[in-house]
């Protein structure tokens, strides 16, 4: 799954928020309003202006909110 944020700081400012996120799986949707998996950002495939660097996380979410990132 992909996420739009141009950092993980930037990520981890975000705790409390829903997550902004593209689905990538062609196996069924990886998303959980309530549980965790790992997101990545690649700044090649958003093609806009929020530059950054590829990176990899955990998250947490809970109630539809993000509620940790690792």
């Amino acid at each position: 799954m992909l996420v739009c944020y141009p950092s993980k700081k930037n990520l981890k400012e975000n705790v409390g928020s829903p997550l902004i996120h593209r689905e990538t799986s062609a196996f069924g949707l990886e998303y959980k309003t309530d549980g965790e998996f790992s997101v990545a950002y690649r700044p090649s495939i958003w093609k806009h202006s929020l530059g950054g660097r590829e990176f990899f996380a955990r998250v947490t979410m809970k109630n539809g909110l993000i509620a940790k990132v690792e």
